[in-house]
């Protein structure tokens, strides 16, 4: 793997998901990631069954080491401040003022390493009036407008993964980077700072954008409607999905898999407006047709017709993909407890080389030894 950002230095003290998110992003770009973490317990999304290895932790913290410090007690403070001088980036994801009363806060680091890339991330922003309220993944997603486009009216419930951690902690890594780049040219550092809200203000764009250009207000069934999408059950319980957009030789093709060539003859479906007008009937048609066959009888059809479609997979189906083993999509590493560890790898490649290589999320303070004891045998006074 070409590690773009080898000899690059962080310093990670984050929890949950948004400041280990852009930790590992940085790290599976070849970055050096340090995750300094509390004695005994560690990060609050290592605890799982009674253990400090929930899967919960191992998604964010790949390809990283793990040292553990008090920074209330001046020996570990002591071993901190050394770290931020050898450092090139330090990420925390504290409330704001936390990192101050810590003794982490920008004015101080940047005292003793001007260099530094200082990323603090939050939930509402460092300053204004929501600034100290506390933020979750669906806290941020309701009030960016997102979690809206997600919830069907006719069953509200909130569903999907933890889109706004992730999406945060991708913005502070990209926020990061371009720091770096201008620090090249500058010598010095800069404070990175990003919040839930707006990193998911910018991730929602396209419903902003409607908002501000046509008065519109998008809701769940909105972009589906615009861009033609579709799921379908089959005969098999297996479900299939179609994006149609609009070219019309996607449509012919739809119809001729489904032996209804005829089909968009109809006045409610020969146009990109008709069929978006008259979604719901397309849909009902659609669905009493494909419970006829099973879903690979469909995806033969469809393939050959060359029409855009997926099978609605699950986890597990995913990767038994034809195609997701050609990209090598799945990767492992030794687990630290011992056996194999497995993972989804960075989708990135450079120069055709896929990043197939990892290293397993480490135990706590699984680099302590190697890190922090050098440190402090080098700041104890000579005998």
């Amino acid at each position: 793997m070409h590690k773009v950002l080898s000899g690059i230095k962080v310093l990670e003290q984050g929890t949950f998901i948004t400041g280990p998110a852009a930790g590992m992003f940085l790290a599976d770009l070849g970055a050096e990631v340090v995750k300094v973490e509390q004695p005994g317990s560690g990060d609050p999304f290592r605890s799982f069954r009674g253990g400090l290895y929930s899967p919960h932790f191992q998604t964010y913290n790949r390809n990283k080491r793990s040292i553990t410090l008090n920074p209330k007690l001046p020996e570990d403070a002591a071993v901190f401040d050394e770290l931020v001088k050898e450092s090139d980036v330090y990420i925390q994801n504290f409330r704001p003022g936390a990192a101050e009363r810590l003794g982490a806060g920008e004015a101080r680091l940047r005292e003793l390493n001007p260099r530094l890339v200082y990323c603090a991330i939050s939930g509402f922003g460092q300053t204004g009036p929501a600034a100290n309220r506390p933020a979750y993944d669906t806290v941020a997603q309701a009030a960016s407008a997102f979690l809206k486009l997600l919830v069907n009216p006719a069953n509200p419930r909130v569903v999907g993964p933890a889109v706004a951690d992730a999406m945060t902690g991708f913005y502070a890594a990209y926020g990061v980077m371009g720091a770096l780049v201008e620090r090249g040219r500058t010598g010095l550092g800069r404070k990175v700072e990003v919040s839930m809200l707006e990193a998911m203000c910018h991730f929602n764009l396209d419903a902003f954008t409607h908002y501000f250009s046509e008065n519109e207000i998008m809701g769940p069934f909105s972009r589906p409607s615009v861009s033609q999408s579709y799921v379908l059950e089959c005969a098999d319980g297996l479900w299939i999905a179609l994006h149609m957009s609009s070219p019309e030789k996607f449509w012919q093709g739809l119809a001729n898999a489904i032996e209804r060539p005829d089909l968009f003859q109809d006045p409610r479906f020969a146009t990109r407006e008709g069929r978006i007008a008259h979604q719901s009937e397309l849909i009902t048609l659609l669905d009493g047709l494909f419970r006829a066959r099973s879903r690979a009888s469909w995806c033969a059809r469809l393939e050959a017709e060359d029409v855009p479609h997926a099978p609605m997979y699950d986890t597990r189906e995913a990767m038994e993909d034809p195609q997701a083993r050609h990209l090598q999509l799945e990767v492992s590493a030794p687990h630290p407890e011992g056996g194999e560890w497995r993972t989804i790898r960075s989708p990135v490649s450079f120069d055709g080389e896929k990043p197939l290589s990892v290293t397993a999320p480490p135990l706590l303070g699984a680099d302590n030894d190697d890190i922090v004891e050098p440190i402090r045998r080098r700041l104890r006074p000579a005998a």
